[in-house]
């Protein structure tokens, strides 16, 4: 894959906005009016749990509504949108699925590009120079790092992120949960399950490890 594809803001300064962000953060501390715990106490809510909880509605959609599942398969970005998800780096996406016999993983192997609509604010470990490598290189043991060990005869599929397209793994619905209403099987979809270094489990089932291994 050529730098054209990662040619895009990436590699300029941060927009106004951000620096207006940034500015304010800093006085806010400064002024003692914040705690840095306080600051990174919202941003682990929107990392882990408001940003996630969009595409966890996606993908329970998807386990309960074939239609829009097939849509979801055929244009990502406009059956995302019709949840009311869209937004900067959400215009473009791709959803893949995991099947018996495919598992998909996420990547973007030279920057960071994510799917801030539905998944929220990119973990530190996703930017991280060795994931980043690693992902392509050798995904099955950086899959059992966070504690996703595969049947060797499931075939894992790595998606390069882009400015172009982004990724979203519909992660296999758990057996078992037959008749569950989309708010609960929702409540089972995790952030590392939609970017594919995690299946999913049922409570009660042994964790598959908390990602952050990078």
């Amino acid at each position: 894959m050529s730098d054209d594809h990662h040619s895009h803001d990436h590699t300029e300064p941060p927009n106004s906005l951000t620096l207006k962000v940034k500015a304010l953060e800093s006085l806010l501390v400064e002024k003692g009016l914040v705690s840095e715990e306080a600051l990174d106490a919202l941003i682990e809510t929107y990392e882990h749990k408001v940003g996630p909880r969009n595409g966890a509605q996606v993908v329970a959609k998807a386990w309960t509504d074939p239609e829009f599942k097939a849509w979801l398969l055929k244009d990502a970005t406009g059956a995302i949108a019709s949840l009311g998800f869209t937004g900067r780096q959400g215009e473009h996406m791709q959803v893949v699925e995991n099947t018996d016999t495919v598992h998909n993983l996420v990547v973007c192997t030279l920057c960071s590009c994510y799917p801030w609509p539905v998944l929220g604010l990119p973990p530190v470990w996703y930017k991280s120079a060795p994931y980043r490598a690693r992902a392509v290189r050798d995904p099955r043991g950086v899959l059992a790092e966070f504690g996703t060990q595969l049947e060797p005869d499931i075939r894992i599929e790595v998606w390069d992120s882009t400015a172009e397209m982004r990724y979203l793994v519909l992660p296999q619905r758990p057996m078992g949960t037959e008749g569950w209403s989309k708010e609960k099987l929702a409540n089972l979809v995790t952030r590392n399950s939609m970017i594919g270094v995690e299946r999913i489990s049922l409570p009660g089932d042994d964790p598959s490890g908390d990602g952050e291994v990078f």
